[in-house]
């Protein structure tokens, strides 16, 4: 489909990338949501955590939403989410991935970018447990990523999963590394860096036979992080054979179910790559909006129900 027009235009200060990514992510707080834990035993004995958010009434939708880097299923951008869904008539199933709901997973491996057989085992759990016909996923930056990967690599989907929202999506991670390691991006990088090794230092005393001490202290970049841990724990040969695999970008053209990528032109965290405006152009299924505005997973607007929210529940409800 052509590129979709956007009318997102913040006031003020949300205007600056910066303001609407940190505010966003740091400051903002949601409230009302009562969600009820379920926990998946995956194939490999590993485990999952789901958090349930349910409409005042029963219904047959169902909106899956996925969380970015270290994030979980408590974040504001996921209980916005499921709070506006809920209030609209469709239940809510917030994510946590491996080793991201508060207690360490049991295996190794956790979760990375392209991570999809975890989802499926999510979903498949879900359809065979639960009574939804009309099935949806928002996926959130990382979150984004594995929900293009997901819906555009060659398997079955089921018939369940009606369409799709992307938000801040690094759909070309190495691009998106690239971004994350320039100066402006210097805090963010650290951040996630400091978060990343501190679970890795628990994951060491778990596999000490697998990962050293002195291995992780020579983790000075994000990258290095993907080299020393993702790559390895994954079945990858280093981080660049892990980003060019895991890249959502070259599995768009799968994606056969309405689909929207929602990232905005100031995203700081996404390179040029990240904005598949011919792959768009040459699928029926998939509709880009690119807001001048922004940042990552920013999108502020007034009364706490942000931009991305208002238009992933527009999205869907159009698909009706």
């Amino acid at each position: 489909m052509p590129v979709v027009e956007s009318d997102y235009n913040p006031k003020f200060l949300f205007k600056n990338s910066h303001f609407s990514t940190v505010y966003s992510g740091i400051f903002r707080n949601v409230n009302g949501v009562d969600q009820q834990r379920e926990r998946i035993i995956l194939k490999d004995q590993d485990f999952i955590d789901i958090d349930w958010s349910y409409a005042s009434e029963k219904t047959n939708k169902l909106i899956i939403i996925l969380h970015g880097l270290e994030g979980n299923a408590q974040r504001p951008y996921m209980l916005a989410t499921a709070k506006l869904f809920n209030q609209n008539e469709i239940d809510a199933v917030c994510v946590n991935f491996r080793g991201c709901s508060g207690e360490p997973n049991l295996k190794y491996r956790s979760y990375h970018s392209g991570v999809t057989d975890d989802l499926d085992e999510v979903i498949k759990h879900i359809i065979n447990t639960k009574h939804y016909s009309d099935i949806y996923i928002k996926g959130v930056s990382l979150g984004g990523n594995v929900t293009l990967k997901y819906l555009g690599e060659d398997r079955i989907i089921p018939k369940q999963i009606k369409g799709a929202v992307g938000v801040s999506v690094p759909c070309h991670l190495y691009g998106s590394c690239l971004e994350l390691h320039t100066f402006k991006n210097i805090l963010y990088a650290n951040r996630f860096k400091k978060y990343l090794i501190a679970r890795l230092r628990i994951k060491q005393k778990q596999f000490p036979e697998i990962i050293s001490v002195e291995e992780i202290d020579t983790i000075k970049t994000l990258k290095d992080f993907d080299d020393v841990y993702t790559s390895k724990a994954h079945g990858f040969e280093d981080a660049l054979d892990y980003y060019e695999k895991s890249s959502s970008l070259q599995f768009l053209k799968g994606i056969k179910v309405p689909t929207l990528i929602l990232n905005a032109l100031d995203d700081s965290f996404l390179s040029p790559e990240c904005f598949p405006v011919k792959e768009a152009k040459n699928n029926a299924d998939l509709f880009l909006e690119m807001p001048k505005f922004g940042g990552h997973v920013g999108f502020f607007q007034k009364n706490n129900i942000y931009y991305n929210e208002r238009r992933s529940l527009e999205f869907i409800n159009n698909m009706d």
